[in-house]
C-alpha cells in the first residue's frame, strides 16, 4: 500500500516537472478549459520598481532580481475557442500546437492591452495571424494607442483585422460588467495602461479573473502592492486598481490568472498584514 502510494505521488511530480518545463498549465472553471501558456522566462530588473529603497528591496528580493515570466492564456467552452493576449507571438503557436489547436480555429482574441508582450503574436508581415478571429479590446485602449499615433505597432497589429476589432467600455468590479461572450465579462483595471482590461469566467458556480499586467514583480507587489512599475502610464492609478482588485479577489475568493506571474501562473489570493500572498495553483 505504502509502495503503491509513493509511486503515485512520484507520477504526479514527475507530471508536473513536465509540464512545468513544457510550459503549459491546465485549470478548469466550470464548462471552461482554461490553459496558461508560458511565452518566455528570464529575469527580471529591479529598475521598473518606482520608489523602492534598499529596505524593501532587501525584504523582498534579496538577490538583487528576481523571476521573469511571460504568459497568454487559451480558453475552450461554451462553443468558443479564445486567446487572451497573444505574448511576442512566438511559443503561444508551439503550445497551441501540441494541445491541438490551430489558429485558424480561434474565434476570438481577447487584449489585455497593447503593449508588445501581448499583441506581438496578432500579425506577420501585415498578415493576420489568426485568420478567422475577432479581435476585442477596450474603447479607451483602442484610441490611445491608434487614433493618438501613440505607436505605429500597435495600429498595425490590428490592421489585418479590419472591421473585426471589437471594441467595449469594460465594467466596473462590484457593478454592472461588460459580458463579452456568455460566462466572460470585461473588468476595468485602469493605469498600466489607459484601457487596461482584466477578464472574468464565470461557470457552474466557479469563477477565474484573468489580470493582465496588474503585477509584474510578484515577491514585492503582493506584500506591498503600492508598488508600481516605470511600464505604467500612470502609477498611481496602477496602484490603486491593484489594490482595489486584490481586496476583491481575496474577499470573493476569486481564482486569478496573470501574464507576469511564475509558473503556474493561476492560484488565490489571500490577505496578510498590510497586503496580500499568493498561493499558486495545485
Amino acid at each position: 500500500m505504502k509502495q503503491s502510494f509513493l509511486w503515485g505521488f512520484l507520477l504526479t511530480a514527475m507530471a508536473g516537472v513536465a509540464a512545468q518545463e513544457q510550459g503549459i498549465f491546465s485549470y478548469q472553471v466550470g464548462r471552461f478549459e482554461v490553459n496558461m501558456l508560458v511565452e518566455n522566462r528570464g529575469q527580471g530588473r529591479t529598475g521598473i520598481l518606482i520608489g523602492v529603497g534598499q529596505d524593501l528591496l532587501g525584504r523582498y528580493i534579496p538577490s538583487g532580481g528576481y523571476r521573469s515570466q511571460t504568459n497568454t492564456f487559451l480558453i475552450r467552452g461554451q462553443g468558443k475557442t479564445l486567446v487572451v493576449d497573444t505574448g511576442f507571438g512566438g511559443a503561444i503557436f508551439d503550445h497551441m500546437k501540441k494541445l491541438g489547436v490551430e489558429p485558424g480555429r480561434v474565434d476570438a482574441v481577447l487584449i489585455t492591452h497593447m503593449h508588445g508582450d501581448h499583441i506581438g503574436g496578432l500579425q506577420k508581415d501585415g498578415k493576420a495571424l489568426f485568420p478567422n478571429a475577432d479581435i476585442y479590446l477596450a474603447d479607451r485602449e483602442k484610441e490611445y494607442w491608434t487614433v493618438s499615433n501613440v505607436s505605429q505597432a500597435a495600429a498595425a497589429a490590428l490592421a489585418p483585422y479590419g472591421n473585426r476589432v471589437r471594441t467595449f467600455s469594460p465594467g466596473e468590479l462590484g457593478g454592472k460588467l461588460t459580458e463579452i461572450f456568455p460566462g466572460i465579462s470585461a473588468v476595468a483595471a485602469f493605469g498600466h495602461t489607459p484601457g487596461h482590461t482584466l477578464y472574468l469566467l464565470e461557470s457552474s458556480g466557479k469563477r477565474l479573473l484573468i489580470w493582465g499586467d496588474l503585477m509584474h514583480a510578484e515577491f514585492i507587489q503582493f506584500p506591498v502592492p503600492d508598488v508600481s512599475v516605470t511600464y505604467d502610464t500612470d502609477p498611481a492609478e496602477a496602484a490603486a486598481s491593484r489594490k482595489k482588485v486584490l481586496d476583491w479577489v481575496s474577499k470573493n475568493r476569486v481564482p486569478i490568472g496573470g501574464m507576469h506571474l511564475l509558473y503556474p501562473a493561476m492560484g488565490t489570493v489571500e490577505a496578510e498584514g498590510s497586503g496580500y500572498k499568493f498561493i499558486p495553483a495545485n
